[in-house]
């Protein structure tokens, strides 16, 4: 098993999340957050005063699938999520030693 973790843009969430859920992904855990990478924010002018914004506004979403559906995720996340434009993101794929279901008590796959 392992968990699939993506930093996108927040209006690609939608797509994303309905790409997934086409291809059976079952759960998924949706957390807003703020960082930079190569992109190192950008500038903004208020009120006649120009702000530099470091962080930019990301969503962080993650999943937990079999092995065997990680390729198909990991390729339909970055078709989803992909705008062209610096910032699009990153997928992150880790291994999941295991799960449990605690209203039933399963444990690996049969809790995912």
């Amino acid at each position: 098993m392992k968990v699939i973790e993506m930093i996108i843009k927040p209006f690609k969430l939608d797509e994303v999340k309905d790409a997934l859920i086409e291809i059976g992904v079952q759960g998924m855990t949706v957390t807003e957050v703020k960082g930079f990478g190569r992109q190192k924010g950008h500038k903004e002018t208020y009120r006649g005063t120009e702000y530099t914004i470091e962080f930019v506004p990301k969503v962080k979403v993650e999943v937990a699938v079999p092995d065997g559906l990680v390729p198909k995720v990991v390729e339909t996340i970055a078709r989803a999520a992909k705008t062209g434009t610096i910032g699009d993101g990153k997928i992150f794929v880790r291994d999941l030693q295991n799960v449990v279901r605690i209203r039933t008590g399963e444990t690996g796959e049969q809790a995912l």
